[in-house]
Protein backbone atom coordinates (compact mmCIF):
# COMPACT_ATOMS: atom_id res chain seq x y z
CA UNK A 1 0.00 0.00 0.00
CA UNK A 2 1.37 3.40 -0.99
CA UNK A 3 1.48 5.65 2.07
CA UNK A 4 2.59 8.91 0.46
CA UNK A 5 0.52 9.26 -2.69
CA UNK A 6 0.28 12.92 -3.67
CA UNK A 7 2.91 14.02 -1.13
CA UNK A 8 5.75 16.33 -2.16
CA UNK A 9 9.15 15.76 -0.56
CA UNK A 10 12.49 17.55 -0.64
CA UNK A 11 15.52 15.40 0.20
CA UNK A 12 18.83 17.04 1.04
CA UNK A 13 22.02 15.02 1.35
CA UNK A 14 22.02 12.65 -1.62
CA UNK A 15 25.71 12.09 -2.27
CA UNK A 16 25.91 8.76 -4.10
CA UNK A 17 23.97 5.52 -4.49
CA UNK A 18 25.16 4.22 -1.10
CA UNK A 19 24.02 7.23 0.95
CA UNK A 20 21.18 7.05 3.45
CA UNK A 21 19.49 9.96 1.67
CA UNK A 22 19.42 7.93 -1.55
CA UNK A 23 17.70 5.02 0.19
CA UNK A 24 15.17 7.40 1.73
CA UNK A 25 14.47 9.06 -1.62
CA UNK A 26 13.86 5.65 -3.21
CA UNK A 27 11.49 4.62 -0.42
CA UNK A 28 9.53 7.87 -0.50
CA UNK A 29 9.14 7.53 -4.27
CA UNK A 30 8.08 3.89 -3.97
CA UNK A 31 5.27 5.02 -1.66
CA UNK A 32 4.01 7.61 -4.12
CA UNK A 33 5.80 10.83 -3.17
CA UNK A 34 7.10 13.22 -5.81
CA UNK A 35 10.63 14.41 -5.14
CA UNK A 36 12.88 17.43 -5.21
CA UNK A 37 16.51 16.37 -4.75
CA UNK A 38 19.32 18.76 -3.93
CA UNK A 39 23.07 18.61 -4.49
CA UNK A 40 25.78 20.63 -2.79
CA UNK A 41 27.87 21.37 -5.86
CA UNK A 42 29.05 20.14 -9.23
CA UNK A 43 30.84 17.17 -7.67
CA UNK A 44 27.56 15.43 -6.84
CA UNK A 45 25.28 17.02 -9.42
CA UNK A 46 25.54 14.23 -11.98
CA UNK A 47 24.74 11.48 -9.47
CA UNK A 48 21.77 13.39 -8.09
CA UNK A 49 20.36 14.15 -11.53
CA UNK A 50 20.74 10.49 -12.51
CA UNK A 51 18.86 9.39 -9.38
CA UNK A 52 16.11 11.94 -10.03
CA UNK A 53 15.55 10.47 -13.50
CA UNK A 54 15.22 7.01 -11.98
CA UNK A 55 12.70 8.27 -9.43
CA UNK A 56 10.07 9.90 -11.58
CA UNK A 57 12.12 12.63 -13.20
CA UNK A 58 11.59 15.20 -10.45
CA UNK A 59 13.51 18.48 -10.32
CA UNK A 60 16.96 18.92 -8.81
CA UNK A 61 18.73 22.03 -7.56
CA UNK A 62 21.87 23.15 -5.81
CA UNK A 63 21.64 23.81 -2.07
CA UNK A 64 24.66 24.89 -0.04
CA UNK A 65 23.35 24.99 3.51
CA UNK A 66 26.36 26.98 4.70
CA UNK A 67 24.98 30.00 2.80
CA UNK A 68 21.73 31.74 3.71
CA UNK A 69 21.25 32.94 0.15
CA UNK A 70 21.38 29.37 -1.13
CA UNK A 71 18.74 28.27 1.36
CA UNK A 72 16.57 31.23 0.33
CA UNK A 73 17.00 30.19 -3.30
CA UNK A 74 15.87 26.69 -2.36
CA UNK A 75 12.67 28.13 -0.92
CA UNK A 76 12.00 30.00 -4.15
CA UNK A 77 12.71 26.83 -6.13
CA UNK A 78 10.26 24.82 -4.01
CA UNK A 79 7.54 27.43 -4.47
CA UNK A 80 8.10 27.52 -8.22
CA UNK A 81 8.17 23.73 -8.60
CA UNK A 82 5.44 22.53 -6.27
CA UNK A 83 4.13 25.37 -4.13
CA UNK A 84 4.15 23.49 -0.83
CA UNK A 85 6.14 20.72 0.83
CA UNK A 86 4.78 17.75 2.75
CA UNK A 87 8.15 16.24 3.67
CA UNK A 88 11.62 17.67 4.31
CA UNK A 89 14.52 15.25 4.79
CA UNK A 90 17.73 16.67 6.30
CA UNK A 91 20.46 14.07 5.75
CA UNK A 92 23.43 16.41 6.06
CA UNK A 93 26.52 16.38 8.23
CA UNK A 94 30.12 17.41 7.88
CA UNK A 95 33.30 17.58 9.91
CA UNK A 96 36.89 17.69 8.74
CA UNK A 97 38.43 14.22 8.65
CA UNK A 98 41.22 15.25 11.01
CA UNK A 99 38.59 16.11 13.65
CA UNK A 100 37.23 12.53 13.55
CA UNK A 101 40.19 10.72 15.06
CA UNK A 102 42.23 11.05 18.23
CA UNK A 103 41.31 13.18 21.22
CA UNK A 104 38.18 15.34 21.19
CA UNK A 105 40.01 18.09 23.11
CA UNK A 106 42.18 18.61 20.04
CA UNK A 107 39.18 19.85 18.06
CA UNK A 108 40.04 23.17 16.45
CA UNK A 109 37.85 26.22 16.99
CA UNK A 110 37.19 26.51 13.26
CA UNK A 111 36.49 22.78 12.98
CA UNK A 112 34.00 22.94 15.84
CA UNK A 113 32.17 25.85 14.25
CA UNK A 114 32.09 24.20 10.83
CA UNK A 115 30.70 20.91 12.14
CA UNK A 116 27.98 22.62 14.17
CA UNK A 117 27.05 24.91 11.30
CA UNK A 118 26.64 22.25 8.62
CA UNK A 119 25.39 19.41 10.80
CA UNK A 120 23.01 21.22 13.17
CA UNK A 121 22.37 24.88 12.39
CA UNK A 122 21.47 24.03 8.80
CA UNK A 123 18.27 22.35 10.01
CA UNK A 124 17.29 25.53 11.85
CA UNK A 125 18.01 27.69 8.81
CA UNK A 126 16.09 25.37 6.48
CA UNK A 127 13.04 25.32 8.75
CA UNK A 128 13.08 29.11 9.04
CA UNK A 129 13.15 29.62 5.28
CA UNK A 130 10.86 26.75 4.29
CA UNK A 131 8.26 27.12 7.04
CA UNK A 132 5.93 29.18 4.80
CA UNK A 133 5.99 26.33 2.26
CA UNK A 134 5.12 23.53 4.70
CA UNK A 135 1.74 21.95 4.02
CA UNK A 136 -0.75 21.00 6.71
CA UNK A 137 0.75 18.25 8.90
CA UNK A 138 4.07 18.35 7.06
CA UNK A 139 6.89 16.16 8.33
CA UNK A 140 10.50 17.29 8.86
CA UNK A 141 13.14 14.69 9.70
CA UNK A 142 16.88 14.72 10.33
CA UNK A 143 19.48 11.96 10.60
CA UNK A 144 21.47 11.50 13.80
CA UNK A 145 23.58 8.86 15.58
CA UNK A 146 24.14 7.36 19.03
CA UNK A 147 27.32 9.44 19.42
CA UNK A 148 25.02 12.32 20.33
CA UNK A 149 24.27 10.80 23.74
CA UNK A 150 27.27 8.51 24.30
CA UNK A 151 30.98 9.03 23.89
CA UNK A 152 31.85 7.06 20.76
CA UNK A 153 35.59 6.91 20.18
CA UNK A 154 36.71 9.11 17.28
CA UNK A 155 33.21 10.46 16.61
CA UNK A 156 34.32 13.53 18.56
CA UNK A 157 32.94 16.86 17.35
CA UNK A 158 30.33 15.14 15.21
CA UNK A 159 28.80 13.69 18.37
CA UNK A 160 28.53 17.19 19.80
CA UNK A 161 27.01 18.41 16.54
CA UNK A 162 24.45 15.60 16.56
CA UNK A 163 23.56 16.44 20.16
CA UNK A 164 22.86 19.99 19.03
CA UNK A 165 20.83 18.64 16.12
CA UNK A 166 18.67 16.50 18.39
CA UNK A 167 18.09 19.41 20.75
CA UNK A 168 17.15 21.55 17.76
CA UNK A 169 14.63 18.90 16.71
CA UNK A 170 12.85 19.31 20.03
CA UNK A 171 12.81 23.11 19.89
CA UNK A 172 11.70 23.10 16.25
CA UNK A 173 8.94 20.63 17.05
CA UNK A 174 7.65 23.05 19.67
CA UNK A 175 7.95 26.00 17.30
CA UNK A 176 6.42 24.46 14.19
CA UNK A 177 3.60 22.43 15.69
CA UNK A 178 1.37 25.50 15.78
CA UNK A 179 1.80 26.00 12.03
CA UNK A 180 -0.71 23.45 10.79
CA UNK A 181 0.64 20.59 12.87
CA UNK A 182 4.10 20.41 11.32
CA UNK A 183 6.07 17.57 12.92
CA UNK A 184 9.85 17.43 13.44
CA UNK A 185 11.69 14.23 14.32
CA UNK A 186 15.09 12.57 14.02
CA UNK A 187 16.18 9.08 13.07
CA UNK A 188 19.20 7.76 14.95
CA UNK A 189 20.66 5.26 12.51
CA UNK A 190 23.13 2.61 13.50
CA UNK A 191 26.52 2.60 11.78
CA UNK A 192 26.07 2.12 8.03
CA UNK A 193 28.77 1.83 5.40
CA UNK A 194 28.58 5.24 3.73
CA UNK A 195 31.30 7.54 2.43
CA UNK A 196 30.82 9.96 5.33
CA UNK A 197 30.85 7.20 7.96
CA UNK A 198 34.13 5.82 6.67
CA UNK A 199 35.76 9.15 7.57
CA UNK A 200 35.39 8.24 11.27
CA UNK A 201 38.54 6.60 12.63
CA UNK A 202 38.09 2.88 13.38
CA UNK A 203 34.70 2.71 11.65
CA UNK A 204 35.14 -0.91 10.57
CA UNK A 205 35.61 -1.91 14.20
CA UNK A 206 32.42 -0.07 15.14
CA UNK A 207 30.49 -2.00 12.49
CA UNK A 208 31.70 -5.39 13.65
CA UNK A 209 31.20 -4.56 17.33
CA UNK A 210 27.60 -3.46 16.82
CA UNK A 211 26.76 -6.47 14.65
CA UNK A 212 28.12 -8.82 17.33
CA UNK A 213 26.35 -7.20 20.28
CA UNK A 214 23.09 -5.64 19.04
CA UNK A 215 19.96 -7.54 20.10
CA UNK A 216 19.20 -8.35 16.44
CA UNK A 217 22.82 -9.47 15.91
CA UNK A 218 23.26 -7.37 12.80
CA UNK A 219 23.82 -3.83 11.64
CA UNK A 220 20.97 -1.66 10.45
CA UNK A 221 20.89 -0.94 6.73
CA UNK A 222 20.07 2.16 4.73
CA UNK A 223 16.82 0.45 3.72
CA UNK A 224 15.92 -0.01 7.39
CA UNK A 225 16.36 3.73 7.89
CA UNK A 226 14.35 4.46 4.75
CA UNK A 227 11.44 2.42 6.12
CA UNK A 228 11.44 4.51 9.28
CA UNK A 229 11.54 7.65 7.15
CA UNK A 230 8.42 6.54 5.28
CA UNK A 231 6.68 6.02 8.64
CA UNK A 232 7.63 9.51 9.82
CA UNK A 233 6.59 11.04 6.49
CA UNK A 234 3.20 9.33 6.54
CA UNK A 235 0.01 9.83 8.49
CA UNK A 236 0.87 6.73 10.52
CA UNK A 237 3.06 9.03 12.66
CA UNK A 238 0.53 11.86 12.86
CA UNK A 239 0.99 12.35 16.63
CA UNK A 240 4.76 11.80 16.72
CA UNK A 241 6.94 14.89 17.02
CA UNK A 242 10.11 15.99 18.79
CA UNK A 243 11.31 12.38 18.98
CA UNK A 244 14.49 10.49 18.19
CA UNK A 245 13.62 7.15 16.59
CA UNK A 246 16.43 4.61 16.91
CA UNK A 247 17.00 2.35 13.92
CA UNK A 248 20.12 0.49 15.02
CA UNK A 249 19.09 -3.17 15.55
CA UNK A 250 18.55 -2.33 19.23
CA UNK A 251 22.14 -1.46 20.05
CA UNK A 252 21.16 1.74 21.89
CA UNK A 253 19.33 -0.17 24.65
CA UNK A 254 22.43 -1.98 25.86
CA UNK A 255 24.37 -1.17 28.99
CA UNK A 256 27.90 -2.48 29.56
CA UNK A 257 28.61 -5.10 26.92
Amino acid sequence: MALLTGKKACVLGVANRWSIATAIARALHAHGASLILTYEGERTREDVEKLAKELGGGPTTAADVSKDESIAALREFVVAQCGTLDVLVHSLAYARKEELAGKYFNTSRSGFGLALDISAYSLVALCRELQPTFAQAASVMAMTYLGSVRAVRNYNVMGVAKAALESSVRYLAEDLGEFGGVRVNAISAGPIKTASARAVGGFTNILSDVAAKAPLRRNATADDVAGAAVFLASELSSAVTGQVLYVDAGYNILGIV
